[in-house]
């Protein structure tokens, strides 16, 4: 498990935040390849914050975001002397946690979540299967106010290879089944799902829905960002609506990672 990193009370900007019940969640779910350009020709994570910030999500969802890395931090300039997800999170959400999921000799990376409400408990599932695949689902619990029962959100990044993805579903699945029935959740994040598999499994072992394929039928192409071709990223939620659900596709986002970050509003 790792730490979660709150923000102090902010006198009374926060005491408002938490007398004012929440019905509705901004989501954004991005994989930020590293803070990379496509075949990292560039490192472009200041621009990737201010278009992340553009959105004014209350949560976002990221996958492929370093923690360390001194042998880029020895290399570029504007390398951010914090790990990249308290970079990204900067003075707009409050709390933040980390699933390292990959490491190195020279860092790591891994999943990560950013919450304009308090995360009040987190933990990274290891679903790693085989091989050098260091795979990860982050599960936090936030406490959002006005709301009786907690919302659970779960950062998903699935391995490359099919028989790793059936086996890390199932593992996804044990953990939804686990958490109270009643309780909204929002699972995001990079599937790598492109024979498009991971529904069915998921409808049936959770009741999960998948915001993309509620409104238009069929889940979103996210990758390659400039091209989008394949079905890769998703944003599935229970006990709760979705409604809206956009691909950021064009500039600034198709020069800012590989994957083309979707968002959606949830409506508890």
């Amino acid at each position: 498990m790792n730490s979660t990193c709150p923000a102090p009370l902010l006198g009374d900007v926060r005491l408002a935040e938490a007398l004012n019940p929440v019905h509705r969640l901004k989501v954004l779910t991005i994989n930020t390849h590293k803070g990379f350009t496509f075949f990292n020709r560039r490192f472009i994570l200041p621009e990737l914050r201010e278009a992340v910030r553009s959105v004014s999500a209350d949560i976002v969802f990221l996958q492929e975001v370093h923690g360390t890395h001194q042998g880029h931090a020895d290399r570029y300039d504007n390398w951010p002397s914090t790990s990249h997800y308290e970079f990204l999170a900067d003075d707009i959400w409050h709390d933040f946690a980390y699933g390292q999921n990959a490491v190195y000799p020279d860092g790591d990376h891994g999943n990560a979540l950013l919450s304009k409400f308090p995360i009040v408990q987190h933990q990274n599932l290891d679903v790693s299967i085989s091989g050098p695949e260091r795979r990860g689902l982050l599960h936090c619990v936030l406490q959002v106010p006005g709301q009786v029962h907690q919302v659970h959100a779960i950062c998903v990044h699935l391995g490359l290879r099919e028989q790793h993805r059936t086996q890390q579903l199932g593992l996804l699945c044990d953990l939804l089944d686990s958490l109270p029935a009643e309780a909204p959740v929002v699972v995001a994040g990079d599937f790598n799902d492109w024979r498009l598999r991971a529904n069915q499994t998921l409808e049936r072992c959770t009741g999960l829905h998948e915001a993309f394929e509620r409104e238009y039928g069929i889940v979103a192409k996210s990758f390659p960002a400039r091209w989008p071709l394949l079905r890769l990223d998703r944003i599935y939620v229970r006990n709760a609506s979705t409604h809206e659900p956009r691909m950021l596709s064009t500039r600034p986002w198709s020069h800012l990672s590989d994957h083309a970050p979707l968002a959606v509003e949830v409506h508890l």
